[in-house]
């Protein structure tokens, strides 16, 4: 069985909440901040990447 890859979004928001987005298949809801100095932060629970509209071409 082969696993896809963590889903990568871009947001226009330096804070943005996750939840897994699957209702009740997700996880607990959680606010993440995304730091201006790197453009992204990943979920801890999903490992989806929330990316900043201004650091969408440079965000490792």
């Amino acid at each position: 069985m082969t696993q896809s890859p963590p889903e990568t979004k871009i947001v226009d928001s330096y804070k943005v909440a996750c939840d897994g987005g699957e209702g009740a298949l997700g996880h607990p809801r959680v606010y993440l901040q995304i730091p201006r100095e790197h453009g992204w932060v990943e979920c801890p629970y999903c490992d989806a990447k929330f990316v900043h509209k201004d650091h969408a071409g440079t965000a490792a």
